[in-house]
């Protein structure tokens, strides 16, 4: 922050510098070779100091060290060309959420048909069941988003009933971007929070949600999935405790979830897969997916720790975009 008595000062100081004239071609005339001694061993620190404090060589942001091959090869290992599956299936999930209100049917297939209409496929996901496999794809990604969205929204939930959703009362739920954002209802996203058994869950399957999401960071943010404040929470929400329903356990839990971020962040996890690549060696689909999206990595301040390791390799010269928290 620049305060005023700042700014004062250098117009002082731009006043003086203007009083110079010819004397001032003599002062610099005379005294240049030692401000220019004096500029070198200023720089000088400021390397020593970079890389003292910031634990590594300031690179050259112009020259990055990544083909363009290297990076092809990191976006299909995060977002696989055949995408990701997992061990349970649409079953009547769609027919339930539009009979329930959670999802208008018009309303849910308008807002894709300026950018990704649906397809017949998903349609009828969405309106009559389905008895396939979930696979997220490149194709699908933004399908599965707003569907998991509404699961996560309307499914009674021991996290949202008790969790850091209601922690100012369950009045003020209904301000945040996965409730309050939520338009594709046919009434109020409130209206749905937490009412419904779309999925079913034991104590013991609750429980287990409840333990990986708290582990489960995204890059939007500094919030665990166990505070699913925006719609990519709520979405991974809905997918795990569909997945705990289906008796899936942890590890595979957590592996889906590394790679259902990854296609809803890909320019993010595509850099944290170009930083574990680079500083350990491994390939994504190597990397523990309970380590992966911890907060050291998965969360907004933890990206950003990553970026700047990057940055500093110059291994990246820019930010990477990030996805929209809204419908």
């Amino acid at each position: 922050m620049i305060l005023e008595e700042d700014i004062e000062n250098k117009d002082n100081q731009q006043e003086n510098r203007h009083s110079f004239d010819e004397p001032r071609q003599n002062y610099l005339q005379y005294f240049g070779p030692y401000l220019l001694a004096g500029l070198a061993i200023l720089s000088l620190a400021l390397v020593r100091l970079n890389t003292e404090i910031l634990g590594g060589e300031i690179e050259n942001p112009s020259q990055l060290k990544v083909s363009s091959t290297e990076l092809s090869n990191i976006h299909f290992e995060i977002n696989p060309k055949d995408g990701y599956e997992i061990n349970a299936r649409y079953g009547n999930l769609g027919p339930k959420m539009i009979d329930a209100g959670v999802i208008d049917s018009p309303k849910f297939t308008d807002v894709y048909k300026q950018s990704q209409p649906l397809t017949p496929e998903q349609l009828e996901i969405l309106t009559k069941g389905s008895d396939q496999k979930i696979k997220i794809t490149t194709q699908n990604s933004y399908f599965l988003l707003n569907y998991f969205w509404a699961v996560g929204l309307a499914n009674k939930s021991e996290i949202l009933d008790a969790g850091e959703m209601v922690r100012d009362g369950r009045d003020q739920a209904g301000n945040f971007a996965s409730t309050g954002g939520w338009t594709l209802g046919k009434g109020n996203a409130m209206d749905y929070y937490s009412k419904f058994t779309l999925i079913k869950l034991t104590g013991k399957q609750e429980k287990l949600v409840k333990s990986v999401a708290s582990n489960v960071y995204r890059p939007c943010c500094d919030n665990s999935t166990a505070f699913p404040d925006c719609n990519h929470g709520m979405a991974l929400l809905g997918m795990l405790e569909l997945m705990a329903a289906n008796n899936a356990n942890e590890v595979q839990m957590y592996e889906a979830s590394k790679y259902f971020n990854a296609f809803w962040f890909s320019g993010q996890y595509g850099d944290i897969a170009l930083y574990f690549k680079n500083k350990e060696g491994k390939s994504y689909k190597d990397l523990d997916g309970k380590v992966v999206l911890s907060k050291a990595y998965s969360s907004a301040t933890g990206y950003q720790n990553v970026k700047e390791w990057l940055s500093r390799k110059g291994l990246i010269n820019a930010p990477s975009s990030g996805a929209s928290c809204g419908a």
